[in-house]
């Protein structure tokens, strides 16, 4: 059980939250034309990449197609890092408890 519970607030260790980081990162490097690998919990698509409004909503986009969910505008916004946004895509995505 504590095992479980580590794994749980551990982003290295929990699944759920891995799978999501590959889409993320996926989604990310397919519109900017870079690496997956390039992409990380710190990478900060404004400052490290430069990304635009108009990237930025296709990365969006094909998160709401991938994830069958609409995302909104300022969820895309908020988030200052790659790994900020997984956390807000996973709790926006978690079942009510």
């Amino acid at each position: 059980m504590e095992d479980s519970m580590k794994s749980m607030k551990d982003p290295a260790r929990n699944p759920r939250r891995e799978r999501l980081a590959l889409l993320v990162r996926t989604a990310v490097s397919d519109v900017l034309g870079i690496e997956p690998e390039d992409v990380d919990d710190t990478t900060s698509l404004l400052n490290d990449y430069h990304i635009d409004s108009l990237e930025l909503m296709e990365v969006g986009a094909r998160l709401e197609k991938a994830l069958a969910t609409k995302i909104a505008v300022s969820d895309l916004t908020s988030a200052r890092t790659v790994g900020e946004a997984i956390d807000l895509l996973g709790a926006r995505l978690a079942p009510a408890a």
